[in-house]
C-alpha cells in the first residue's frame, strides 16, 4: 500500500474531513517506556545478579553505558517509525486507519457502525497529557478502533467532529467540518457545561470500598512469585513440594496440638480477622483506583462519566442508547440502603454492555438519573408476577439430586477405604441431608421473591433473594420476543420469555406458559405500533 502524495496535516491542526493525519509525535515517548519496560526491568536483574560476584561485575561495568544506550536506541527508532507510518483520516463516510513498517494493514469503520467515542488515558499517557480515542461499534474487542494517542485537547475535538457525523448534525452536514485549535489550548467543545447527577467524594469512595470485600491481592502476589522467583534463594515451588513429601505440615499439626483451646481459638480469630483487613484494604485500594473522582454528568449529548486514578476514562453515553437499567444492590450494602445503577447500551465499557453510573448510591440519587434516562423507578403501582413454582421445584430437585449422588459417592469411598462403618460417615449423611434441606429453602424464597411485572411503557424483571437485582428495559426499544422451553419446561408447562434489545437481552425465568404468551402479545403489539423509522439512531 503506497503512500498518497497529498501531505499528511500534523497534530494540533485544525481538523479537517477527508485530511489524512498523524497521531501526537509525544506518542513515540510512550511506546518506547511501554517497551524500555520489558528491556529494562529484565536487564537490571542481570546485572543485580552480576553484582553478587565482584569479578563479573568489573568485567560487565564498562560495557554498562553503551549496552543501555543500545537497549533505548533499538526501543526508540521502531516506536519513532510506527509513528511516522501510522496516519488516520476522518472521512465523509467512515474513519480509517493505516498503519505498519514493512507489511502495511487498513482499518475503516463507516459511521453508521460507530457507537460511541471514549476517551482513555493511562498513567504514563496521562503524564505527558496524552489521550487514547476509542471508536467503539458494540461489537467489542477486535472490531473497536483506537487511535494511541493525540493530545487531550485533539482528543476532544476529534470526539465531537465524528460523534456530529455518527448523528448526522446540520452543522456538519451543510459543510466540511472545521474545528480549530492548538496544542494546549484549552477544550474547545460544543457541549459546554454538564449538570452535575452524581459524584463520588472521597469520603464515599472510602464508604464503597468497604463493601467491596476482594482478595485480588493474593493473586498479585501469586503472579509476583512466579515473575521473580528467580530472585528468591530458593525454589518456591519445590519448597512446597518438599514440604508436603517431607510431611512438614506433621510438625506444624504437633505444634498445634501442643497448643491449648484458647490459643487455638486465638489463632484462628486472628487468621480470620487478618483475611478480612487484607480483603477490606484490597477493596478499598481498588476501588479508588478505578472510580476516583467518579462524575455522572447531564450534557447535551447524553451522560458523561469521568473516573479513574491511574486509568482515567471519559464516556459520553446518548440517552436514546440506553437500552435497560440495571439496579443491585449485595447482601451487606443492602442493608444500610446502598445500592448500584447501571446503564446497559450499545456501547462497550471495559468489555461490557453495563456502564456504571452510579455505583454506590441511595435510591433516592439513583431516581433522578433513571428519569433522565427516561425510565421511571418501581413505586409499588405494579402487578408484580410470580413465575411457575414447578421451575423452582424442578431445579431444587436436579440440584439436591446432583448433592445427594455426591455425597453417596464419598460415603461409599469413604466406607470401603474404612472397611467399616464409623461415626464419621454418618456426619457425611447429615451434611447432605442438611445441604439439601438449604437447597430447597432457597428455591422456596426464590420463588417468594423473584418477580416481573409488565407497565404501558416498561417491562420489569427482579430476581435474587439477599441480593436482589431489577432490571427495567422500555418496551419501544425491544427487538423481539420470544419463548423458550426446555424439556422439563414442555412436561410441567412453563417456559422462558426471552427479550431482546440491542446491547443484551434479559428474560422472564421460569412462567407459566399461558402466563407468558399472554405477555408475548402485549409487548409485540407495542412494538408493531412504533414507527422505527422516527426514534432517534
Amino acid at each position: 500500500m503506497s503512500e498518497p502524495d497529498t501531505e499528511i496535516a500534523q497534530a494540533g491542526a485544525a481538523i479537517e474531513v477527508g485530511e489524512w493525519r498523524r497521531v501526537s509525535p509525544v506518542s513515540v515517548a510512550v511506546q518506547a517506556v511501554r517497551t524500555l519496560g520489558s528491556a529494562i526491568i529484565p536487564a537490571a536483574f542481570i546485572l543485580f545478579g552480576a553484582a553478587s560476584q565482584s569479578d563479573r561485575l568489573s568485567g560487565v561495568a564498562p560495557y554498562l553505558v553503551p549496552i543501555l544506550g543500545l537497549i533505548i536506541a533499538i526501543n526508540i527508532v521502531p516506536a519513532w517509525l510506527n509513528w511516522y507510518r501510522l496516519r488516520y483520516r476522518i472521512g465523509e463516510s467512515d474513519v480509517r486507519l493505516e498503519q505498519g513498517i514493512i507489511s502495511r494493514s487498513a482499518r475503516s469503520v463507516p459511521y453508521d457502525r460507530i457507537q460511541d467515542v471514549s476517551l482513555e488515558q493511562k498513567l504514563i499517557p496521562r503524564l505527558l497529557g496524552l489521550v487514547e480515542v476509542k471508536f467503539e461499534t458494540g461489537a467489542g474487542g477486535k472490531d473497536e478502533l483506537a487511535l494511541s494517542f493525540v493530545s487531550e485537547a485533539e482528543g476532544e475535538r476529534l470526539r465531537e467532529v465524528v460523534r456530529g457525523l455518527v448523528e448526522g448534525a446540520d452543522e456538519m452536514a451543510a459543510a466540511p467540518a472545521s474545528l480549530d485549535g492548538e496544542p494546549g489550548e484549552p477544550i474547545a467543545v460544543k457541549d459546554t457545561g454538564g449538570r452535575l447527577l452524581f459524584a463520588m467524594p472521597p469520603q464515599r469512595l472510602f464508604t464503597f470500598g468497604l463493601f467491596s470485600f476482594s482478595l485480588v491481592i493474593f493473586a498479585v502476589l501469586v503472579g509476583v512469585v512466579q515473575q521473580f522467583e528467580f530472585l528468591l534463594p530458593f525454589d518456591v515451588w519445590d519448597y512446597i513440594a518438599d514440604y508436603f513429601e517431607d510431611e512438614r505440615y506433621a510438625d506444624a499439626g504437633s505444634y498445634i496440638s501442643g497448643m491449648d483451646t484458647a490459643a487455638r481459638i486465638a489463632g484462628i480469630a486472628w487468621l480470620i480477622v487478618s483475611v478480612i483487613l487484607v480483603g477490606i484494604a484490597s477493596g478499598v485500594v481498588k476501588t479508588f483506583v478505578r472510580d476516583w473522582e467518579f462524575r455522572l454528568e447531564r450534557t447535551a449529548k447524553g451522560f458523561r462519566r469521568r473516573r479513574g486514578l491511574l486509568t482515567k476514562t471519559d464516556v459520553v453515553m446518548p440517552v436514546h442508547r440506553v437500552q435497560a437499567l440495571v439496579v443491585s444492590t449485595g447482601l451487606i450494602r443492602r442493608r444500610f440502603g446502598w445500592h448500584g445503577l447501571s446503564f446497559i447500551s450499545l456501547a462497550q465499557d471495559s468489555g461490557s454492555a453495563n456502564h456504571d453510573v452510579a455505583p454506590f448510591a441511595k435510591m433516592a440519587e439513583i431516581a433522578p438519573i433513571a428519569s433522565e434516562a427516561g425510565f421511571a423507578l418501581p413505586d409499588g403501582s405494579e402487578q408484580w408476577r410470580r413465575p411457575s413454582s414447578a421451575f423452582y421445584f424442578d431445579r431444587g430437585l436436579i440440584q439436591s439430586l446432583l448433592i445427594f449422588l455426591i455425597g453417596a459417592a464419598v460415603f461409599v469411598l469413604a466406607a470401603v477405604e474404612a472397611e467399616r462403618l464409623v461415626p464419621g460417615l454418618f456426619v457425611i449423611g447429615a451434611l447432605v441431608a442438611v445441604l439439601i434441606l438449604l437447597v430447597a429453602a432457597r428455591q422456596f424464597y426464590l420463588w417468594c421473591y423473584d418477580r416481573h411485572a409488565l407497565d404501558p411503557e416498561q417491562v420489569l424483571s427482579r430476581r435474587g433473594w439477599l441480593a436482589p437485582r431489577t432490571q427495567i428495559a422500555n418496551r419501544v426499544k425491544l427487538h423481539s420476543v420470544e419463548i423458550a422451553q426446555g424439556p422439563l419446561g414442555r412436561w410441567h408447562g412453563y417456559c422462558d420469555l426471552v427479550f431482546g434489545m440491542a446491547g443484551g437481552r434479559f428474560a422472564f425465568r421460569g412462567l407459566a406458559l399461558e402466563d407468558a404468551k399472554k405477555l408475548r402479545a402485549a409487548v409485540l403489539d407495542s412494538i408493531a405500533s412504533v414507527d422505527f423509522a422516527r426514534l432517534p439512531k
